[in-house]
């Protein structure tokens, strides 16, 4: 399955001051795939290791950070020469050699000839841990689970994806493709965006297999809760993992720490919420009361909201039929929303600005999305059907008067100037639509 991120593996490749490239990302979300396509692609060969597999590789970097020393090792290993700019070096599951990781500056200084690629689960952790990591001396890039555009192109629509990328404001948007995109949707809010999961759909179009793959990835996540986190800290990720859905389906969707279990307040839940959100497991969705320049020097991190990192694996976790979110039923209607901006949520991240926040002024109006994008701070309203009716971003916009809003719902409407209204199914094109302003 073809991902956007082989254009910036590219870019890496033909770099003249080329450092190590760590890619991170959720488990399962395809970073060893994508490593191993690049390399087949675009070398002549490939060394890869595996330190979770293969333990033992570990002991070629206990000695020294001879990098010359070490890549003879590695070739000894494989029973073939690595060689500068033929050969990809794959790391894969590096974290499970703290050594490997520190190794990766020595590469940079000493051997940037050679092009050294890794990848591993929980990284994002290792990076924050800041004791070994060698910030500086690497190229970090984050692998997200698939886009809309991404699920379209694997299912066989690649026209489809290719149509949405190519729109551009004031295209006039058919019935007929909307209805296909909007249906196109329902499935990928169901199935998400997980590579095993969107290639058992279009291998086997069985929702039943679907869920099962959805549900060994979300025990996988559990698994790395007790392997990697302090065992002190074990029930307390199980807790705040499970709450997610339970809290973003209240009217209210702001996280309460109280919620998670009776009793427990931040100061005990603090450690173990900045776990996940840097494992990238969940995002951690801000207040901002004044929406200026730099959005994060605004942000009120203690009222926040939680989304997970994949609008499937949400459904899976909160146990919500696929058939309901496909027909659309009644009973739904509630957490719809809850899907819906989640959804929306992972798209910005992977499309448009990695950082979201929320605008809220006392209890009259909450606006759901505020991010940076460009020179501008631009609200996003976001309905789950085709009701564009805001009321919330209508205060905003008469306090703030931004240059540019955003409404995004399933009507398949890309007009306006001021308040731009954007279909849900185009939103990664966000930055497009809005152009310059």
């Amino acid at each position: 399955m073809k991902r956007d991120i082989s254009n910036e593996l590219l870019v890496w490749k033909e770099q003249p001051k080329r450092k190590p490239l760590v890619l991170k990302g959720v488990r399962q979300c395809g970073k060893t795939y994508i490593l191993k396509e690049f390399g087949k692609e675009n070398y002549s060969h490939v060394a890869y290791f595996n330190f979770e597999e293969t333990k033992s590789l570990s002991s070629i970097f206990e000695q020294d950070y001879d990098v010359k020393r070490i890549l003879f090792e590695l070739g000894l290993f494989l029973g073939q020469t690595i060689t500068p700019g033929s050969t990809l070096i794959i790391f894969d599951e590096i974290q499970e050699c703290p050594r490997a990781i520190t190794a990766l500056k020595y590469f940079c200084e000493n051997a940037p000839e050679y092009h050294v690629a890794c990848a591993g689960s929980l990284l994002g952790l290792a990076i924050h841990a800041e004791q070994s990591f060698p910030v500086g001396k690497v190229d970090i890039h984050t692998l997200y689970p698939m886009s809309f555009y991404e699920f379209l192109a694997a299912s066989g629509e690649e026209l489809l994806a290719d149509y949405l990328i190519h729109l551009q404001p004031g295209d006039i948007i058919s019935e007929l493709i909307g209805g296909k995109l909007r249906t196109a949707l329902k499935q990928y809010y169901v199935i998400g965006g997980m590579p095993e999961a969107v290639s058992t759909w279009c291998e086997t179009k069985d929702l039943q297999k679907v869920e099962a793959v959805q549900q060994d990835i979300l025990s996988s996540y559990e698994l790395d809760f007790a392997k990697h986190a302090p065992p002190s800290e074990f029930p307390k990720l199980s807790a705040i993992w499970a709450s997610v859905p339970q809290q973003l389906a209240k009217p209210n969707s702001k996280f309460i720490f109280s919620h998670v279990k009776k009793g427990w307040r931040s100061k005990d839940l603090e450690d173990a919420l900045q776990w996940l959100v840097r494992a990238g497991l969940v995002y951690q969705v801000c207040k901002v009361e004044k929406p200026f320049m730099p959005l994060s020097s605004y942000a009120d991190a203690t009222s926040f909201k939680l989304y997970l990192c994949d609008v499937g694996l949400l459904r899976r976790l909160a146990r919500l039929p696929a058939g309901v979110v496909l027909d659309s039923s009644e009973i739904y209607t509630e957490f719809k929303g809850a899907m819906t901006e989640n959804y929306v949520l992972g798209e910005l991240v992977k499309h448009v600005d990695e950082k979201a926040y929320y605008w809220v002024s006392g209890n009259s109006a909450e606006v759901d999305f505020i991010i940076q994008c460009g020179n501008h701070i631009v609200p996003i309203e976001v309905k789950a059907e085709s009701n564009v009716r805001a009321r919330s971003l209508a205060e905003y916009r008469k306090k703030y008067t931004p240059p540019v809003s955003v409404k995004t719902s399933m009507k398949d409407d890309v007009s306006g100037s001021e308040v731009r209204l954007i279909p849900l199914y185009l939103i990664g094109s966000m930055g497009t639509m809005i152009g310059d302003v």
